[in-house]
């Protein structure tokens, strides 16, 4: 009797379970709705989630989608640059999004000052400072050469002290392709003087669109440089140098020797049908020494070249300042010596000093009302080295 019992309490607890689910079926309903943004325009690939569970929608192309949910169901809504909100479903609701206004506050460098991000369609490249001083170039050129894609950085040549050829996307205009540098906001001003230590960041305007307020002179692009300022608090004192050793590498050429130089001249000489030359009697010393192999003639690659050159930079920056009056100070010393040009070796020494600083005078509300600051760069350059081309 007592199985018969539980049997038939099994069987009714199985069909209670099943009466509750369809019941819960039954009961959810199929929802129509719509994503706009406070202008009311459909947002396209918003998200709609049953709160909680991974059901859920995505809007098309007219900001509507189609949901089935259970009476009381929260809505979870989110958009890529919108506020995401939680609502209560029903059939045929509307839903706003607010625009997300930390995400399109984003700022990015253009011209003078800055503009949001949403509202900057032209293309724009920066390079912070920490990111120059790791390439440990000799100037700001060397170092932007990777890092910079879509500028054409070359050197003239390989010489220590020699200039660059920038081009930004190609050339723009007849004649001379240089972009417009602005350093701290003076446009035709010179980085090649400045050190990488001394640079906060290097921004590079490639288009009309971001570099349309320089006009005509940003035909070829604009590369601004900004140095490094100085900071509310504690006086900061930083130091950064290097020292090392260059040599140059020859890929394994070997230049001819006095008796392959012979035979070789004798040889394009035969071919032109010319005779060819009585070294005997030109060269009667050195031509029995080249016979006997006790001389070789002069390796003039290897004369000229110098082994172990040196090459060092050292820079020290100090920062610091309140929230009235900032200051920035630096000094940096840079040498190079050439790897071939002996006995003219070529030498490039360079020294620049920098200061910057700035100080609010009258200020009302947290605002700065009036400010006086200067930016002073001196630099002095030594090069020597032999012709090129």
């Amino acid at each position: 009797m007592l199985k018969k019992l539980l049997k038939l309490a099994s069987i009714i607890m199985m069909l209670s379970a099943l009466w509750g689910g369809a019941s819960a079926f039954a009961q959810s309903q199929a929802i129509f709705g719509k994503v706009v943004d406070a202008e009311g325009q459909a947002l396209i690939g918003a998200a709609v989630l049953v709160s909680g569970t991974n059901n859920g929608a995505t809007t098309d192309l007219d900001g509507n989608f189609n949901l089935r949910v259970a009476p009381g169901t929260v809505l979870e809504v989110s958009c890529i640059g919108y506020v995401a909100r939680r609502v209560n479903a029903a059939d045929g609701m509307v839903i706003t999004l607010q625009e997300d206004a930390e995400m399109l506050e984003e700022t990015v460098v253009i011209g003078y000052g800055v503009q949001r991000k949403k509202l900057v369609t032209g293309s724009t490249v920066n390079v912070s400072g920490e990111q120059l001083a790791a390439t440990r170039a000799v100037d700001a050129f060397g170092a932007l050469q990777s890092q910079a894609a879509g500028v054409n950085i070359l050197q003239n040549s390989g010489q220590p002290g020699e200039s660059y050829k920038v081009t930004i996307r190609g050339m723009g205009t007849k004649g001379s392709n240089t972009p417009l540098y602005v350093v701290d906001g003076v446009p035709g001003a010179s980085i090649t003087a400045l050190s990488t230590n001394d640079i906060e960041s290097i921004d590079v305007l490639k288009d009309a669109a971001s570099s349309a307020i320089y006009g005509a002179r940003a035909s070829n692009g604009v590369i601004l440089v900004t140095t490094k300022k100085g900071k509310a608090g504690k006086v900061q004192v930083t130091f950064d140098g290097y020292y090392g050793w260059q040599n140059p590498n020859t890929n394994g050429v070997t230049p001819l020797n006095a008796k392959q130089y012979m035979e070789i001249n004798d040889k394009a000489y035969e071919i032109q049908g010319a005779s060819t030359y009585d070294w005997a009697s030109l060269i009667p010393k050195q031509y029995a020494q080249i016979m006997d192999g006790t001389w070789n003639g002069t390796n003039w690659l290897e004369e000229t070249i110098i082994h172990n050159a040196p090459i060092h930079d050292e820079s020290i920056n100090i920062t610091g300042g309140s929230d009235i009056s900032r200051f920035a100070v630096g000094f940096s010393n840079f040498g190079q010596t050439g790897t071939i040009g002996y006995p003219a070796t070529p030498q490039y020494d360079r020294n620049t000093f920098r200061l910057n600083s700035d100080y609010t005078l009258i200020r009302k509300n947290n605002r700065d009302i009036l400010k006086l600051g200067e930016n002073i760069t001196f630099t002095t350059t030594n090069k020597k080295g032999i012709s090129i081309g």
